[in-house]
């Protein structure tokens, strides 16, 4: 039993032309304005400095998160009294912090 002989994909390279797309061109005219616009960003692509790349309000938010998270939250189980339970000062403490640096920090770095 070959693998044609089941139906599953058999590669056949004389089907494709050199760029790697299918020499037979059958694709539907919605498929190929699709590969248009998702390769017009090849032939035209955008350069870094083009960009909105300032550091704003995200930025700051950002950089306030990271002293919380770094500078605060470590002063306060320092600071914490004795009678504090252990969970609470050593797993809590800083697992809500981290917690909201990690998502402060994709939503400073996604652009709407």
């Amino acid at each position: 039993m070959t693998s044609s002989d089941d139906g599953g994909y058999v590669h056949d390279p004389s089907a494709f032309d050199g760029e790697g797309r299918p020499a037979d061109n059958r694709k539907a005219s919605a498929d190929a304005e699709d590969d248009s616009n998702d390769d017009a960003w090849l032939e035209r692509p955008v350069h870094p400095e083009a960009g909105d790349r300032e550091f704003g309000r995200r930025g700051w938010v950002l950089v306030g998160m990271i002293v919380l998270a770094f500078i605060v939250a470590p002063g306060l189980i320092l600071l914490t009294p004795p009678d504090m339970d252990y969970w609470f000062a050593l797993l809590i403490l800083p697992l809500l912090p981290a917690t909201m640096l990690a998502l402060t920090a994709v939503w400073a770095t996604t652009r709407p």
